[in-house]
């Protein structure tokens, strides 16, 4: 998931008291390309090291980055970008490098597709760049990543798990009888509904899941390194909690079910049959009638 900055410093100054100084600006990496695109890391410290490992203060999910593939290391009032023997290499407007100073702008490239771009932000700036790469990445309505981000992340799950000879999940979850909750309470309760199902598929999946809405009220989950029966398990997971949740809207009790539809395979090279998979999957739960998970037979 993205990386932000949230400003939640109470600025308010006491009445007879000096306004504090605006603080100064930090020293950013911003994701401009790749599959971790729009994340915002700050540099703190003296040393950020750069990624695949959990372990990494800049965690970069491209498959061809090194476990700690660079640094970013102060030195005095610079900052200087140094490769950690990486396999794939680290490159600096272009230019591959061992070691060299870092100035505002600069873009630095890793594994197959990745550029981060360094640069100081003050708290203005902060927000904006916030909110730019939120209405990039997200959905406005539900606050799960969007179809486009979905798109790319499963692109880069594939290839890890080809690479690595690993299983990848996927699950897709349909809220039923959607039409008939905006003809009985109106779309502004429908909207409400998808939001709150969102958040709890938010609370009920894995920290490294990857939630994204896939159109209208039909949401896709990428479970990285999971077994069928653990998937499965999730997506029951998933449907239990929706069934339980009181989804109340202007005084009003909706009852909100979900139908899952998980596939499963291992060292996957194409992401249209686990598409297909997962949503002939979903709409078997349907039509078998429906708050149900299915799993699919390969």
């Amino acid at each position: 998931m993205s990386k932000y900055l949230d400003d939640t410093t109470d600025h308010s100054v006491p009445i007879g008291q000096a306004t504090p100084a605006p603080r100064g600006p930090s020293a950013y990496l911003l994701v401009i390309a790749g599959p971790s695109f729009g994340e915002m890391h700050k540099l703190k410290g003296d040393r950020s090291v750069l990624g695949r490992d959990d372990s990494a203060e800049v965690r970069l999910l491209d498959d061809g980055i090194s476990r700690a593939h660079a640094a970013v290391e102060r030195d005095g009032g610079k900052f200087v970008l140094r490769d950690l023997d990486s396999t794939n290499g680290t490159f600096c407007n272009g230019a591959r490098i061992r070691r060299c100073d870092l100035t505002d702008g600069d873009k630095v490239a890793l594994g197959a597709s990745t550029i981060l771009k360094f640069t100081f932000q003050d708290q203005a700036d902060e927000r904006y760049q916030k909110q730019l790469f939120e209405s990039a990445l997200r959905d406005g309505l539900t606050a799960t990543f969007n179809r486009r981000y979905f798109t790319d992340r499963l692109r880069t799950e594939m290839r890890f798990a080809e690479r690595h000879d690993k299983s990848l999940a996927l699950l897709f979850v349909d809220i039923d009888h959607f039409k008939k909750i905006n003809d009985s309470y109106g779309h502004q309760a429908g909207d409400y509904v998808l939001a709150a199902v969102a958040r709890e598929m938010i609370a009920t999946i894995r920290a490294e899941d990857v939630l994204s809405r896939y159109g209208g009220e039909e949401f896709a989950i990428i479970c990285r390194e999971i077994d069928p029966e653990g998937a499965r398990a999730l997506g029951e997971r998933l449907r239990v909690a929706v069934s339980r949740k009181q989804f109340e809207h202007e005084g009003k009790l909706i009852a909100v079910t979900i139908s899952v539809g998980v596939a499963v395979v291992r060292g996957p090279r194409d992401a249209q049959p686990l598409i297909a998979a997962a949503d002939a999957a979903m709409y078997e739960a349907k039509r078998s009638g429906r708050d149900r998970v299915v799993l699919h037979k390969s």
